[in-house]
């Protein structure tokens, strides 16, 4: 215990986390302080502290999942965002640097752990997007966007009223992105990672255009080709069960929300070669992908073994050295700072109000195991280095009007009035 507390002190100055152990005994740590919330967390196991001080990030979680320790209010998103918020990416402190042994080791281990192997890819996207889409009726909006929002409009009040604007939201995002990929009618576009089709529906609907959506999930699949054949546009949009790395064709257009994150860094010269590839001379792509605010990282445990096996957040600097040796220039760069953040929180608040459903879809671990990666996340976006990057690419210098005009004046078109 005197680990767990030695620990704890360092961690938590602002706000404070009472820790009553196994025994009944009580340790108050940090002190109240605005905007910092108070939680009490309980050692219902006498192994846990040790866990938790041994494996941070993975002794913590299995820990929680299992009941062997637990929050009062089951507060999860209060504990992670006490941590997180007493560790801000942005600390201020002085930055010391890396020898060269921490740097080789470093690159080694992302290296391991970031491979995404061919015969892998598969099974790592159907440990997360093969889950029951009843699961996923119960947190995402109407569309099924399981991506990053974009709150043109953000809701005033506590966190309820993000679960109430999501969807407009999530429209806005589809809105945000259409207007980068300057379509026209008929046009040909590849949607790389295309999910349950919600976006690729869109495009169809609001641009005219045809377009191919490409996954690696069965479940998604099924949906999407279903949505297509329910709106009579199986003929304009596609669905198809294949690696990106399989892919045949010609198209006007790529876009790909969410995908990158699955693809890994050894393979990110292959992708973007594929892409160039896959583009004609004057085609455009968008690139929508979770990114580091700093330089390269590493996933942690806890996402690699319950969440996202074979997923990496990459930093900008790793995006641009897969696309440069690949004659894709850069045309626009966006970073949107706080966007997932509100939107992990809105998801987070639909399942705390769908708890019961869920625990009977999967049980109680499950339901644990999902809050806790909602609540990772949204502090990962509120306190720590993660954001969204929208990266917009062209062949050929001559593809796009020399200004941002457009983009704003089609985004206006289509999102329509409030």
């Amino acid at each position: 215990m005197a680990l767990l507390d030695h620990f704890l002190t360092r961690l938590i100055r602002k706000g404070t986390l009472t820790r009553v152990d196994v025994d009944g005994s009580i340790r108050i740590f940090g002190s109240p302080e605005p905007g910092f919330p108070d939680v009490t967390l309980r050692l219902n196991d006498p192994k846990a502290g040790r866990d938790i001080v041994l494996h941070p990030r993975l002794g913590f979680a299995e820990a929680y999942m299992d009941g062997r320790i637990s929050i009062d209010d089951d507060d999860i998103m209060g504990l992670v965002g006490l941590v997180r918020g007493n560790n801000p990416w942005e600390s201020g402190r002085q930055l010391e640097a890396d020898g060269i042994a921490k740097r080789t080791r470093k690159g080694v281990l992302r290296h391991l752990k970031q491979a995404n192997f061919r015969s892998a890819s598969k099974k790592n996207v159907a440990h997360h997007y093969d889950l029951s889409g009843a699961l996923y009726d119960l947190f995402l909006d109407r569309d099924r966007q399981y991506s990053c929002a974009y709150w043109a409009d953000t809701p005033a009040g506590n966190d309820a009223g993000l679960s109430v604007a999501l969807d407009r939201a999530q429209e806005d995002k589809k809105a945000h992105i259409a207007a980068k990929l300057h379509l026209k009618p008929h046009m040909k576009v590849l949607d790389i990672g295309c999910g349950w089709g919600g976006m690729a529906l869109y495009l169809h609907e609001k641009c005219g255009v045809d377009v191919v959506g490409i996954t690696l999930s069965e479940e998604q699949l099924a949906v999407a080709r279903q949505r297509a054949k329910d709106a009579g546009v199986a003929d304009h949009v596609k669905f198809e069960l294949i690696d990106y790395r399989d892919m045949k064709g010609e198209f006007d257009r790529i876009v790909s929300v969410g995908m990158f994150e699955h693809v890994g860094v050894p393979y990110y010269k292959e992708f973007f070669r594929r892409c160039h590839n896959l583009l004609k001379p004057d085609g455009v792509m968008l690139l929508h992908t979770i990114g580091r605010m700093g330089g390269p990282g590493a996933t942690d445990a806890f996402t690699r073994k319950y969440i996202f096996p074979g997923g990496y957040i990459p930093a900008l600097s790793e995006i641009l050295k897969g696309s440069e040796p690949n004659r894709l220039m850069v045309t626009d760069v966006e970073a949107l700072r706080l966007h997932y953040g509100l939107t992990t929180r809105a998801w987070y608040e639909r399942c705390r109000a769908q708890r019961a459903e869920i625990e009977a879809l999967y049980d109680a671990r499950f339901f644990r195991m999902w809050s806790l990666y909602l609540a990772g996340a949204t502090a990962a976006f509120e306190h720590g280095g993660m954001l969204i990057y929208q990266l917009q690419y062209a062949r050929d210098r001559h593809s796009l009007p020399i200004t941002r005009d457009y983009m704003m004046e089609t985004e206006a078109r289509l999102r329509g009035p409030a």
